[in-house]
């Protein structure tokens, strides 16, 4: 029986990594985050509705009690306007209005990949739905409901959990665009320079 030799070199354990090794994941590899969304928008409704019921079982309109002195206080309000009583006059506006961020923040919510925006517009979604049904189905009518508001600190208007959750979401979503955070959870400039760096050892 004749061997056969085999002159072929033995691999090179040092060779290069595969280039697939250096490559910047790319935003759809990330998880989709409307579940996050949905579920923060949840909590976050069913936590202003349950305050919103025992604040208006257990308080009377213009009798307020008072927790830290007059600095912190809760009083029974109801607000035909937006949050912390502006534009009283435009009820049914401001209805209109917040069905339509309902809307628009589901619709970005589809292809939502950032988990900070999607703990931002979960705080919106959230807020705006609490003073939405609030509009919807509590007098004087449907389109022209009062909001109910019971928390008053110092010399801010009187507020409800559904304010703070959209001032608060509104917030976070302003800054995340300042630094360059997108919704599809890439950074803007951060991953433009991570891909020229990638490019570059390709090159190399």
């Amino acid at each position: 029986m004749i061997d056969v030799s085999d002159d072929r070199p033995p691999e090179d354990s040092t060779s290069p990594p595969d280039d697939t090794a250096l490559a910047v994941p790319e935003s759809g590899s990330a998880p989709r985050r409307l579940g996050l969304l949905l579920l923060i928008a949840v909590v976050l409704l069913g936590l202003d509705l349950l305050t919103k019921t025992i604040a208006v079982a257990n308080l009377t309109p213009g009798d307020p009690i008072y927790l830290i002195g007059d600095w912190a206080r809760l009083s029974l309000v109801r607000n035909p306007g937006a949050a912390f009583s502006m534009a009283t006059g435009m009820t049914w506006l401001l209805t209109l209005v917040a069905a339509g961020v309902v809307i628009g923040v589901i619709r970005i919510g589809r292809t939502l990949r950032s988990l900070w925006w999607a703990i931002g517009l979960g705080m919106v979604l959230g807020g705006a739905l609490g003073n939405l049904i609030d509009r919807l189905f509590r007098a004087p009518g449907p389109l022209q409901g009062h909001v109910v508001d019971f928390v008053a600190i110092g010399w801010w208007p009187v507020f409800n959990v559904a304010d703070s959750a959209i001032v608060c979401g509104a917030i976070l979503l302003v800054a995340l665009t300042v630094f360059g955070f997108e919704p599809d959870g890439t950074r803007h400039g951060h991953d433009d320079r991570a891909a020229e760096t990638s490019s570059e050892g390709k090159s190399a």
